[in-house]
């Protein structure tokens, strides 16, 4: 299959110029389907006989039905939020309410940015979040604060609500919908990261529909636009990741989960792990100032911030994983002769993606090279899956329609390289 560069160009046709190569060069060989690498797992790369592959019209069927009633949760929700704050009120509070959930988001797509989710997903987390999340906290929290309320013994429910009520409810009611894309988005939900992900999605889209809730309230008191300031500098500036880091902690448990097996009793099992970081971290975010401080900004430098950082700490050692197990799994297929190496790098390290892209864009090929490095990520960590054995079951023919479908995009590559010279 290898070949030098001189049989290269005459085989696409490229004539490359003195100082005119790409920054990495052009692929030293034209792949016509070599056979997939060694597998690892008895059903790496081929249909399980007797088994059904799962139908891409069926999922796809499945996760619109999931967007539009996602969709029209959030409708009545935006329905029963305008009736209480009016539509002035509603409007300048979800301007304001945007501004933290612009700022969650890029966040999000910093943690996401190696391995980019479908957008679909994302769509449905927020949506989720913002939505369903709510309803289910409005409709269960009353009850919830009483029942909490009569069985602790001298507690307010001015102290039951926010510190053992909204952890507890909200917690769940964002966690259902991680655990819903864990069933539904089973292709695409490979390990830590992704659960973060989704789950930080979710908060998201809760956080702003919460934030609209407490800015509307704050612009009703007597304080005034004076009240509705400090409320949104408190809520959303000093602290817009809260919600993300509280169900991120549940997402990063079923991440873990879903890169060991999808087991439904594993998964019942992290779910329900899950939770305690999350409630607890909820807890002690909301119950700060009840019971540990009554200083904000001592509260704020002594446990918020020292938090977010553990948590950023967290999420840089889980992205140099991914990128590990980007490499050593591609190399598997470099060594079956799928990709060279030049290949590899192009997929695995952020220098070679970088350089990829300017060079593809230059030619026209900016989507192809995506879709190449995109697909070529995705493989990994379903070879990764592969080897570790527990995802054959669920579409045993993904690893070679990936496979099929890396090529055909290099192949995209190649012809718009052919229509002139570098």
């Amino acid at each position: 299959m290898s070949m030098n560069s001189g049989n290269f160009q005459r085989r696409s046709g490229l004539q490359a110029q003195p100082g005119q190569r790409p920054p990495l060069g052009m692929w030293q060989q034209v792949h016509t389907g070599p056979s997939v690498p060694p597998a690892p797992h008895p059903a790496a790369g081929l249909a399980a006989p007797g088994r059904k592959r799962s139908s891409p019209a069926g999922a796809a069927i499945v996760n619109a039905l999931l967007l539009i009633c996602a969709g029209l949760v959030l409708a009545g929700v935006a329905a029963l939020v305008t009736a209480q704050l009016g539509t002035s009120a509603l409007i300048l509070c979800a301007a304001l309410a945007l501004v933290p959930l612009a700022i969650c988001l890029v966040g999000i797509r910093w943690v996401d940015r190696w391995d980019p989710e479908p957008r679909g997903a994302l769509v449905f987390a927020f949506l989720w979040g913002a939505g369903m999340s709510v309803a289910v906290t409005l409709l269960l929290g009353p009850t919830v604060t009483l029942l909490l309320t009569e069985g602790l013994d001298g507690a307010t429910a001015d102290v039951v609500g926010p510190v053992f009520q909204a952890p507890l409810v909200e917690e769940v009611a964002k966690g259902l919908g991680v655990l819903i894309l864990v069933a539904s988005r089973r292709s695409h939900f490979d390990g830590p990261v992704d659960g973060i992900v989704y789950a930080g999605t979710v908060a998201a889209g809760f956080a702003f529909t919460e934030n609209v809730l407490y800015f509307g309230s704050a612009l009703a008191d007597p304080a005034g636009l004076g009240g509705l300031i400090t409320v949104f500098v408190m809520r959303g500036l000093f602290s817009p990741f809260a919600h993300v880091m509280f169900t991120g902690a549940l997402g990063l448990v079923l991440g873990i989960a879903v890169a060991k097996g999808r087991t439904r009793g594993r998964l019942a099992l992290a779910f329900i792990l899950g939770l305690v970081p999350a409630i607890a971290g909820h807890m002690l975010w909301n119950g700060g100032l009840v019971v540990l401080f009554t200083d904000f900004f001592s509260f704020y430098f002594l446990v918020q911030v020292p938090l977010f950082l553990a948590v950023i700490a967290v999420v840089i050692g889980l992205q140099r994983a991914e990128r590990a197990v980007t490499y050593q799994r591609l190399a598997e297929y470099a060594g079956s002769g799928w990709l060279t190496g030049q290949e590899v790098d192009m997929v695995a390290s952020a220098r070679g993606r970088s350089s990829a892209l300017a060079w593809a864009r230059r030619i026209g090929a900016g989507p192809a090279m995506k879709r190449f490095v995109r697909t070529g990520v995705r493989l990994a960590f379903v070879r990764q899956r592969l080897r570790a054995g527990h995802s054959a079951a669920a579409d045993p023919q993904l690893e070679a329609d990936l496979l099929h479908e890396l090529n055909a995009a290099r192949r995209q590559i190649i012809a718009a390289a052919s229509g002139r010279r570098f």
